[in-house]
């Protein structure tokens, strides 16, 4: 589909690699082959790279231990995710408002941790989902991939949108990635509280031009020498040809090369793995 001076062509004008991970670097617990020698392909050739994620599941810290076990070793400014995004976003546009995150409990932490007021609510959530916060409602409702999701949390988010909160969402992954299929990510949550509330939220994590300006704001790298690497036309493609970057897809994860001829986003290049973005770096 892109030969292969298109392929250098897109690896030699790249000064920063923003790599996605799941389905990407690695799927589940597995590192891909080939990935820790992109790695050094891209450190060899002169440029760099982070990671970001839009899985809002867990925090960079986690990431980074994870990374670790696969003998990948990163510091906290060489990884992002779409809770970092959030958490940006909201101290720019709504600083001091009130929130209730729907979030597992370290990445709701995080948000404390950098300032976020955190709403909750009056009654304990776990003494029943009818009557809890009816005394007061947040400002705004934040959806990450919440792996601790309960119908109790769902409701209160759906009964604070009804009432005027506005609603965000960190990323609009419908599935994540696992080493069997598929499982429900932060998108299908928000379709669910969509489809009750008639509301749809906003997104900051990757397509949207939110990410692109933290990744240029924290790397002082050009629009136009970053390229988003992923397994995902509709996100991690997308982010870079829709926003001024550039798109490279792997197969190794969701999207298949069926997929683009379907697709309004057309990536700039097409590898079937990490792997061998290395190997035509390091030719």
């Amino acid at each position: 589909m892109f030969d292969l001076e298109t392929k250098k062509s897109i690896l030699d004008k790249t000064k920063l690699f923003v790599l996605d991970m799941d389905g990407t670097f690695y799927l589940d617990n597995d590192i891909l082959d080939g990935a820790l020698d992109f790695l050094l392909a891209v450190k060899e050739t002169g440029k760099d790279f982070i990671f970001f994620t839009n899985n809002s599941s867990t925090t960079p810290d986690l990431y980074i231990n994870k990374l670790s076990k696969m003998n990948c070793h990163i510091t906290r400014d060489q990884i992002m995710t779409s809770a970092d995004v959030m958490i940006r976003y909201l101290k720019s546009e709504y600083a001091g408002k009130s929130v209730y995150v729907l979030a597992t409990t370290p990445v709701k932490e995080s948000f404390k941790a950098e300032g976020i007021n955190v709403f909750e609510p009056s009654i304990p959530e776990k003494e029943g989902y009818e009557p809890a916060g009816c005394d007061k409602i947040p400002d705004i409702v934040v959806v990450c991939f919440d792996k601790e999701l309960t119908y109790n949390r769902l409701t209160n988010a759906c009964t604070y949108i009804r009432r005027g909160a506005k609603f965000l969402s960190t990323h609009l992954d419908v599935n994540c990635p696992v080493k069997d299929g598929f499982i429900i990510d932060s998108g299908a949550i928000c379709d669910a509280i969509t489809k009750s509330t008639g509301v749809s939220p906003k997104f900051v994590g990757k397509p949207f031009k939110e990410t692109v300006d933290m990744v240029i704001d924290k790397t002082g790298v050009k629009r136009d020498e970053i390229s988003f690497v992923g397994d995902r036309l509709y996100t991690d493609v997308a982010t870079g040809v829709k926003n001024g970057a550039n798109g490279i897809l792997v197969l190794t994860g969701e999207a298949t090369v069926d997929d683009i001829e379907t697709s309004d986003v057309k990536p700039d290049a097409v590898f079937e793995s990490i792997k061998e973005m290395g190997e035509i770096l390091k030719s």
